[in-house]
């Protein structure tokens, strides 16, 4: 019998930790799939790109990731509060784009109620720090998923990729792409969810 090498050894790891991810997002395709096709959803403008909003809140898995503390946290942890949950990477573009309007919004909006969870994929999580710096991020934490597996359970399969996530948990929407985080569309379905007075900018 051939005795597999280092190398073997971690390449069949991670396909099986790869095969494990798109198990279980195959599972949450088909637990959502009813929902998706018979009920209506809003979509809202957020500049030049669009957040589709579900009719109904979703339940998602309770996937699990890393913080900059190397400490294993889930989605249960932020229960109680309202995520903007962002999935990116150091070397995707759009996500370079964008992250200067999640930081402000973060720190515009970031508290008790409220976090801007930016879930890296960059399998050397050492990149993010350089990163933040260099783009001048000021208030976003280190979050990340560096074997994508979840977010793979999530039906993230691009980067960017953004999920607002109510105070239960559920998925309120996402979208597909750059967006302007900070602008007035995004801070009125935050303040809606976290039940801000309107009034607020």
């Amino acid at each position: 019998m051939r005795r597999l090498g280092k190398k073997s050894l971690l390449s069949l790891a991670a396909l099986v930790g790869i095969s494990a991810g798109l198990t279980v997002a195959l599972r949450y395709e088909a637990t959502t799939s009813e929902v998706k096709s018979n009920e209506a959803s809003e979509t809202i403008k957020i500049g030049e790109q669009r957040f589709l909003r579900w009719a109904t809140p979703r339940e998602i898995p309770n996937i699990s990731f890393l913080n900059d503390a190397g400490k294993t946290l889930s989605l249960m942890d932020f229960r109680g509060r309202v995520v903007l949950l962002n999935v990116w990477a150091t070397w995707c573009p759009p996500c370079r784009e964008e992250m200067p309007s999640l930081d402000r919004l973060n720190a515009e909006r970031g508290g008790p109620s409220f976090e801007v969870v930016a879930l890296s994929i960059d399998r050397d999580t050492a990149l993010v720090g350089p990163f933040y710096r260099e783009i001048g991020v000021k208030t976003l934490k280190g979050y990340f998923d560096s074997n994508a597996r979840a977010s793979a359970a999530l039906g993230a399969f691009a980067v960017p990729a953004t999920l607002l996530i109510d105070r239960q948990g559920r998925e309120v929407g996402r979208a597909l792409g750059p967006a302007e985080w900070d602008s007035a569309e995004v801070k009125a379905l935050i303040d809606e969810l976290t039940n801000v007075s309107p009034m607020k900018n």
